[in-house]
């Protein structure tokens, strides 16, 4: 059944009235949201509530309402969406059961806990409760959070993210809160050695010392309480309360080995466990690490010009219209425009650019990029809670906390699995002995060892672990990936379509073609035009008065501009009226055009450029043709796609089937959808889908909104610098690099590749350990190195994601 969501409308739209018509907008715009499936108004008693019924396998409930809100005129902040983290737990499981604890609470909406990512997404009413209940809560349960902080420290960012795993790599577990601090931040790697040291000397000692038995099992319950003390904090109570998951398997084992009186092996057992979590807890670490580094990207205070002085602020009190004083090899501390100075930027941090650009006056620049030559001001255009970094890493907490179709799959399987062993576990036990195949002792001892061989920690973490990664990556890279479920459909796609302008080409017209008549030549014809045209800020005119400056031609003066709309300019040069425009123009003002200048237009055209007819006084004296240059990359992103396996790259676009068809050769696509409308190019999509099955479409992130939402996976370009394609589509290229999307797919195949990996290694260490737990074929401690390592092996195999380039980069 599709999950639904209610919101008073009252809180959405304030001063709504039963036939407002900004209730039909707001329903219109939800509807285009990509996994938002219906959108309505539920009216019972007067009251008004929006109903939104959506995918959770594309947007979490929190980005739901939070897609509501923004879209609604008018918003109150009484529903808030939060992460908290998750630190001092052992297992995904442990931390399934605390978020299902804390949905329970009055007004808590939602809650949706992350194991690999460390954190509990979850939804709140703050009329009903407080973050600060819900944050004790979390305590008795045995979760570190810490210490309360405001909504967001000087930064503008919420502090958490980089705070709660500041020892992820210790891994501190549910340490009791009377330990000093130092001894909390080691406590799970304090109790491994005291299990491993009490084990040690309790063998060693029985096997070669002649130590007394009472006195080595001693040692062995010592390593028992320390190897299992964080399993059972957990295990136990989410026992008494119904709840069976892996943790219990294996106490399960280690209380059965204490019953048959193999305290060794059962000691083994709890200390390999414990040695095990505290590797994942590490491994872990190091990917949640890598995302967090994000938030340390993020400068603290800034330089302000107040009047003639520069005064030192927190970016949370720079106010939009502020300018900043950006020294050389500082971080840029906000998001804004260049108002004075010229300087190379590295914005590797954002969008992934492996060479500086250079900025000068009217560019745009983002906080966190580095300032590498020269003193710039920069006026703000966005407040640090909005700016571009900031929602990047929202973005990316929000994309790890949803889950991907393995991680779905993997979570159905353990729910029915675990109960299903418990219950083969008692069958071994007691069928055995009553049909006279082996005594009790013995089908005890097997039982156990299914117990262990059945715990499916491994397959757990294997897809969580490596959606962590994989997405981590990306935004190191400046590709920001918008959950697992994009993650794994990118690099199983087999088809692309591509928006022509802006995507396969710059975006920006220059001048290709001139075409001198009645005597002038190509350097008169261009300075007469861009003499008028430095007098437009029009796209086309901009072009010729490029082209004019980069030939060094000297500009007369040029006067009296009109615009005639949708037609072009007239204006005087040298006493002289010069038209220039479309044929229609000349027509109006009744000019003999000729056959010469009419197969000069019909040339141009098809060969997909643009045209500015140019007269001077009565008479037609050249035309000019321009066109939307093609990127330089496009060709060699085409082929890189091609190696990867895409077997169809279709170009979508306005222009006729001859220039697409030139323009598809250039490049190296394999498809041509010409002749389209802008809301053609839906259609398109989506016959397309009917054709191939699943496809990316690669746009803009504004024109191509609807298409991109279509899509099985939307693609923006230069994300960094477009809101809407933060939010419209599945995955956005930062920076406005078209290759990077090799990357993109490489990455998101090598992801797919790693979680089959990963599957494979738990499914068959498990079916391994089932088969000879059977029949008795490995002992208990054999099978607890064969599961704690399997567990280690798929998050470490995760992490070689980290490490991803693309093949000959």
């Amino acid at each position: 059944m599709t999950p639904t969501t209610q919101i008073d409308l009252s809180l959405i739209l304030p001063m709504f009235a039963p036939d407002d018509r900004c209730i039909d907008q707001l329903l219109a715009r939800l509807a285009t949201i990509k996994g938002i499936q219906e959108a309505h108004v539920v009216r019972t008693d007067g009251d008004a509530q929006l109903c939104l019924h959506y995918d959770p396998e594309l947007l979490p409930l929190s980005r739901v309402r939070r897609l509501a809100e923004e879209t609604g005129l008018n918003i109150s902040d009484r529903y808030r969406h939060e992460q908290i983290p998750l630190t001092g737990l052992d297992s995904a499981d442990n931390a399934q059961n605390i978020a299902e604890i804390i949905a329970k609470l009055p007004g808590v909406l939602h809650t949706n806990a992350n194991y690999a990512t460390g954190v509990l997404a979850i939804a709140y009413d703050s009329t009903i409760t407080e973050r600060s209940a819900i944050e004790e809560r979390m305590r008795t349960l045995g979760v570190r959070v810490p210490q309360a902080r405001p909504p967001s420290d000087e930064s503008g960012h919420t502090a958490e993210g980089a705070a709660h795993d500041e020892h992820a790599g210790h891994g501190h577990g549910s340490a009791p809160a009377f330990l000093p601090h130092w001894l909390q931040e080691y406590w799970t790697l304090a109790l491994v050695g005291i299990a491993g040291m009490a084990l040690l000397i309790g063998w060693a000692g029985e096997s070669y010392f002649g130590m007394a038995a009472s006195v080595a099992i001693s040692l062995y319950i010592l390593a028992y309480l320390a190897g299992g003390y964080d399993i059972a904090t957990h295990a136990v109570p989410g026992l008494l309360r119904g709840k069976f998951d892996t943790d219990v398997l294996m106490l399960a084992a280690a209380v059965g080995a204490a019953i048959l009186g193999e305290w060794r092996e059962g000691a083994f057992l709890l200390f390999l466990f414990a040695l095990g979590h505290a590797g994942e807890h590490y491994a872990l670490g190091r990917a949640r690490n890598a995302v967090n580094a994000l938030g340390a990207l993020m400068p603290k205070t800034a330089q302000v010009r107040r009047g003639a002085e520069i005064v030192e602020l927190g970016v949370a009190q720079v106010q939009i219209d502020d300018l900043v004083v950006v020294r050389p090899g500082d971080r840029i501390a906000v998001d804004g425009v260049i108002t004075q100075g010229q300087s190379a930027i590295d914005q590797s941090s954002v969008t992934g650019e492996s060479v500086p650009v250079t900025k000068q006056p009217g560019d745009q620049v983002f906080a966190g990029t580095i300032n590498q030559d020269a003193a710039l001001d920069v006026r703000v255009t966005k407040l640090a809670r909005d700016n571009t970094l900031s929602r990047i890493m929202q973005m990316v907490a929000e994309a790890q906390s949803q889950q991907s179709p393995t991680q779905q799959f993997t979570q159905r399987f353990t729910r029915w699995f675990v109960p299903a062993v418990l219950i083969i576990v008692v069958l071994v036990i007691v069928l055995p002995p009553l049909i006279g195949w082996m005594p009790l002792r013995d089908s005890f001892y097997r039982a156990m060892l299914l117990l262990v061989a059945a715990s499916p920690c491994a397959l757990a973490l294997g897809t969580p672990a490596a959606v962590l990664t994989g997405i981590a990556q990306a935004a190191r890279n400046g590709v920001l990936i918008k959950g697992g479920v994009h993650l794994e459909n990118l690099g199983s796609l087999r088809v692309m379509a591509f928006d022509k302008t802006g995507t396969l080409t710059e975006g920006r017209f220059s001048v290709t073609d001139l075409q001198p008549l009645a005597g002038h030549d190509e350097h008169e014809l261009l300075r007469i035009a861009a003499a008028v045209e430095q007098q437009s800020n029009h796209p086309l005119a901009q072009a010729v008065v490029h082209a004019a400056r980069e030939r060094g031609l000297d500009l007369p003066m040029a006067t009296g501009l009109e615009n005639v709309p949708g037609r072009g300019v007239r204006s005087q040069v040298d006493n002289q009226l010069i038209r220039i425009g479309t044929l229609a123009l000349l027509t109006e003002d009744n000019l003999s055009i000729g056959a010469e200048v009419e197969s000069i237009i019909t040339q141009l055209s098809a060969n997909g450029r643009s045209s500015m007819v140019i007269s001077a006084g009565e008479q037609v004296i050249g035309v000019i043709g321009l066109a939307d240059t093609l990127r330089t990359n496009a060709r060699s992103t085409m082929q890189e796609l091609l190696r990867l396996g895409m077997q169809h790259l279709v170009i979508l676009t306005g222009d006729n089937q001859t220039v697409a068809q030139r323009i598809a050769g250039d490049v190296g696509l394999t498809d041509i959808r010409a002749d389209l409308l802008p809301e053609q190019k839906l259609d398109a999509i989506r016959a397309l889908q009917q054709q191939y099955g699943a496809i990316a479409m690669i746009g803009d992130g504004v024109n191509d909104a609807p298409a991109l939402a279509s899509a099985t996976v939307g693609i923006a370009m230069g994300g960094a610098g477009t809101a809407v394609a933060l939010e419209t589509a599945d995955v956005a290229l930062m920076g406005d690099d078209l290759s990077k999307l090799p990357f993109a797919v490489g990455l998101s195949r090598a992801s797919r590749t790693i979680i089959r990996q990963n599957l494979a290694i738990a499914l068959g260490v498990i079916g391994l350990l089932l088969i000879t737990s059977v029949f008795g074929l490995v002992q208990l401690s054999g099978a607890v190195v064969l599961h704690e390592g399997s567990t280690i092996v798929v998050v470490l195999n995760a992490l070689r994601l980290l490490r991803y380039r693309l093949p000959g980069a």
